[in-house]
This record gives structure tokens, C-alpha cells and sequence, in this order.
């Protein structure tokens, strides 16, 4: 296959941040299966994460859960980090899993709740200032489950006032990433349930406060293409969350359930000129492997991602701008499609060749020894996982 230097280019300054809790045991909440060499605390996670780098030179940055990856000492992690070659990326807030927040964190009816809330968000910041991270990532489980509950315009003035005091602990480089969840845990009314309320709050706080779509989080049928580019033409897009679903918030390995719909947001990253770096947006995965293995499944994870990205980057974009302004309906869908038919594993394995990676990483983990050594290594102790 005869590729252009520039989509070359473009794979080489690609980078997808990894989640920590990827790692340790974590899954639905009906069970969670523990596996063996599982990591035990966020040493190991780090050492996990970087396998994934070090195979496919695609995930340099590892997100952070507190207080699942809470240590005593942020700036050791954070040198134990860069000696493995990788670094720290966002810091996650967690509301979900103290008593406290029943009735909500940031949006709760009682004033002592939210400071407490706040409070969290504090002791993030200081974590971001010790690994330097520079975002700081708030998924918010807040919502009712009944009419009538709360009131709604209420919850939504508390959770402005409670945005703007987390948005003040910011330095200036840092960011706030406002993602969003139109269901689940509440099941009537979520205070952030879409991608216009998120940019809403984003919008009144300030330049540095940006959305994250997550792609499990919509309505089964939802245009999530539409959103990103609505999002980028606001500048507000952030990040991504990448996982893949069925129905709901699954989080499957991302392009596993329609890797068509992964293509099609590549393809309005790459069309919009958003897949650099200096485009802001922080590509991440968000992703629980329960049934499946741990690092082999961020691997799998990573290089979908990376296949659907070589794909967007194939479009003739003349062509298929000409076949636009012509009305040519079934010529311009056919641009697309035959980039997304195009078999770029070829191209990947030589591209990863000619960097001194593995063709085929997945391959290569499996033969490395690695999960066999940790599996041997790694017994006795807690294993990490949502409530560590």
C-alpha cells in the first residue's frame, strides 16, 4: 500500500492516555472477577500500563482514580512512572462510593455535602500539582430516581455554584473535563446527562473547562459524530472517553461492539484537523475489563483506535469535498467507505516495524512471559479494584 508521508506523520504523533483502572479487578456491578497477577495498588498499575506503551508506542499517559490510586507519596509515583516511560495524565474525581453522596455530591440539598464534595476536588488538584497532570477529569453520578424528588432547576444552580468553586482550585494551566451520562445510577433525572448541559456549565465557567464525550455514554441510535463536531466547532471538546457498547454503558473494548461508529468519529477528528496534539483533546480510554485479560485487552483497545484513525486518514478528502459540492450523494458515501474498507493492517505492522515496535503487538505480549510472571509474582495482598 502506497501511503502519503503526511497520514505516516499523523500515526506517529497519535497518543491514546490509558486508564489505571484498567488494571485492577473491576467490572459490572453484579460481579466483578478476579484475575491472576491482577495489579494490587498503583505501582503495579503503572507497571502494567507501561507493557502497553512499551508494544505499541501508543499510550505514554496513565489517568489517575482517587482515591483508588491514592499513595503516600505522588511525587515517587510519579518518577516510578517516567522510569517505566510513561507519565501521569488526568486526574479522576470519584463522587460515586462514599454514603454521603446518596442524594448527590456536588448538587445535594445539604451545604455540608457539597463542601465536602469541593473538598475532594481540592485534594485532586494537589495531586495534579504533585505528578504534573493537567486535567482534571469529574464524571458526576448525581441525579434523582423519582419526580418530585428534588428540584430540578435547584439541583442545577446548586451544581453551578459547586462548579465554579472546583474551578477556582485550578492553576492556570490546568483544566477542567466536564464528562457527562444520560442514565445510571439515576434512573429519573442525571444533573449532567448530555453533551449540551455539560457545555452549558463549561461555557459559564470558563476557557479551560471542556467537555468529554464518552462514547458509551448516549441513547442507543444518538449521531455521536454530530456531537464531536458540534463540540469542535465550539472549541470545547476536551476529550474522549473511547469504550464500545451494546446497549448501554458497557464498557466493551472500543471498536468491539461497531467498529464502523469508531471510523466515523475518527473521520470527523481527522476532517476537522483535530487528531494533533496541539488540537487539546485527550484521547483516553475508559474501559473495564472483567471477563477478558487486563493488558491484553488495552492493547487490543489501543490499536482499534489506532486502525480506525489509519482508516480516517486514507479519505481522499478532494474527492469526496468534489462529490459533495456536486449533490453526488452515493460518490461522497462512497469515499468514505472505501477508506473504511481498506485493510491498514499491512500498514500498521511496517509502520511499527520501521519504529523498532512489534508488528503485532498483541503477539508479542502473549509471548513475552509477562502475565505469566506476574501471575507468579503477584500473590497474596488486596488486589486493586473499585473499592480500593
Amino acid at each position: 500500500m502506497t501511503t502519503s508521508p503526511s497520514v505516516l506523520a499523523a500515526l506517529a504523533e497519535q497518543s491514546i492516555e490509558l486508564p489505571s483502572w484498567a488494571f485492577g479487578n473491576a467490572g459490572t456491578r453484579f460481579k466483578v472477577f478476579g484475575q491472576p497477577g491482577v495489579a494490587r495498588d498503583p505501582w503495579e498499575k503503572l507497571a502494567d500500563a507501561a507493557q502497553v506503551q512499551r508494544l505499541t508506542g501508543l499510550a505514554p499517559r496513565v489517568s489517575l482514580h482517587i482515591p483508588w490510586d491514592r499513595v503516600d507519596d505522588f511525587d515517587a509515583l510519579t518518577s516510578y512512572a517516567r522510569d517505566l516511560g510513561v507519565t501521569i495524565g488526568a486526574v479522576n474525581a470519584n463522587l460515586f462510593q462514599d454514603d454521603d453522596y446518596r442524594l448527590g455530591s456536588l448538587t445535594h440539598p445539604d451545604p455540608a455535602v457539597r463542601k465536602k464534595a469541593i473538598a475532594h476536588h481540592g485534594e485532586c488538584v494537589d495531586i495534579m500539582r504533585a505528578t504534573g497532570s493537567t486535567d482534571l477529569k469529574l464524571w458526576l453520578p448525581d441525579g434523582t430516581n423519582y419526580a418530585g424528588q428534588d428540584d430540578i432547576a435547584a439541583r442545577q444552580d446548586r451544581l453551578a455554584e459547586s462548579l465554579h468553586e472546583v474551578y477556582a482550585l485550578l492553576d492556570p494551566h490546568h483544566r477542567l473535563l466536564l464528562e457527562y451520562k444520560f442514565f445510571e445510577p439515576s434512573f429519573y433525572t442525571m444533573d449532567i446527562p448530555d453533551w449540551g448541559t455539560s457545555l452549558l456549565h463549561c461555557l459559564a465557567l470558563g476557557d479551560r473547562a471542556q467537555v468529554v464525550l464518552d462514547t458509551g455514554h448516549h441513547a442507543p441510535g444518538t449521531n455521536i459524530e454530530f456531537i464531536v463536531v458540534q463540540l469542535l466547532r465550539a472549541g470545547r471538546l476536551g476529550a474522549f472517553d473511547f469504550n464500545s457498547r451494546n446497549y448501554a454503558d458497557d464498557d466493551l473494548i472500543v471498536g468491539a461492539a461497531d467498529p464502523f461508529q469508531l471510523f466515523r468519529i475518527m473521520n470527523e477528528i481527522v476532517g476537522n484537523d483535530a487528531l494533533a496534539p496541539a488540537s487539546g483533546i485527550n484521547f483516553m480510554l475508559d474501559q473495564c475489563h472483567n471477563i477478558e485479560p487486563k493488558i491484553p485487552g488495552q492493547i487490543r483497545s489501543v490499536l482499534n483506535v489506532q486502525e480506525a484513525t489509519a482508516k480516517a486518514l486514507l479519505v481522499d478528502r478532494d474527492a469526496l469535498r468534489a462529490a459533495q459540492q456536486a449533490g453526488d450523494v452515493l460518490g461522497a458515501n462512497a469515499v468514505l467507505m472505501d477508506a473504511y474498507h481498506t485493510d491498514v493492517r499491512p500498514l500498521l505492522a511496517e509502520f511499527r516495524e520501521d519504529r523498532g515496535l512489534p508488528a503485532n503487538p498483541y503477539a508479542a505480549f502473549a509471548a513475552s512471559g509477562y502475565a505469566e510472571r506476574i501471575a507468579a509474582e503477584r500473590v497474596g495482598g488486596v488486589q486493586a479494584s473499585w473499592g480500593a
